[in-house]
């Protein structure tokens, strides 16, 4: 991806989320040479990998393939510095742009349309070698429990949630003609390096042509 394209999807989406009334961290517009004069102190934002994330997966196709995404609080798999068993995304799925099918090896989810249009998700369990199963499984929306078909497509209108455990594939996509939608996500700890299981291989992080400066650090970039 251009960094003059992150640069402008950055900037849309704070004006989005600010327009649904959703105040972001003061990290969140740190000027990137800032970075560069932030100490130790920061490091709770920089080691679980805090701030802003968009991503292409690897498709070169933002619009038809991708996610916009803020992370608001973490904790770490792996350092015992970071105490927290939890951690809060903000998402935005634009109309007709696939987050594509993965599951989570140990983070339990729960996947929230916030407002907006409808948020549409595509579920499937998965077998013990990490196919798609053919059985159907349940999961629990706004804490009701119902049976749910493989490959079943189901409607999240805004204030709905579903409850994702680890091991359920997922993908999802904004509602053409509904509107963009702005998801969030409350977790068990969230680490993209290790946690994801995408049914097919995708990219994660995008490659960025420097074509002008960065407006924001990604949440990958703050040792840059």
């Amino acid at each position: 991806m251009k960094r003059s394209e992150i640069n402008r999807i950055l900037a849309d989406a704070d004006a989005f989320i600010a327009s649904m009334g959703f105040k972001l961290p003061p990290f969140a517009h740190f000027a990137p040479e800032k970075w560069g004069t932030l100490g130790a102190e920061y490091d709770g934002v920089r080691d679980v990998m805090l701030g802003w994330d968009v991503t292409d997966y690897g498709h070169g196709d933002f619009e038809n393939v991708g996610l916009t995404l803020f992370t608001i609080r973490n904790g770490s798999l792996n350092d015992p510095r970071y105490t927290k068993k939890y951690a809060e995304k903000l998402l935005i799925s634009d109309e007709g742009q696939v987050c594509p099918m993965h599951f989570h090896f140990s983070k339990t989810e729960d996947i929230i349309n916030r407002g907006g249009g409808n948020l549409l998700m595509e579920l499937w369990g998965s077998t013990h070698d990490g196919d798609k199963s053919s059985e159907p499984f349940e999961v629990s929306f706004d804490g009701l429990r119902r049976v749910v078909q493989p490959g079943e497509l189901v409607t999240m209108e805004p204030g709905m949630s579903v409850t994702l455990e680890p091991g359920v594939y997922h993908a999802f996509w904004a509602e053409p003609r509904h509107g963009r939608v702005l998801v969030g996500e409350v977790s068990g700890v969230n680490d993209d390096n290790i946690d994801n299981r995408f049914y097919e291989p995708q990219g994660r992080f995008p490659t960025i042509e420097e074509d002008e400066p960065p407006l924001w650090l990604l949440c990958n970039e703050y040792g840059r």
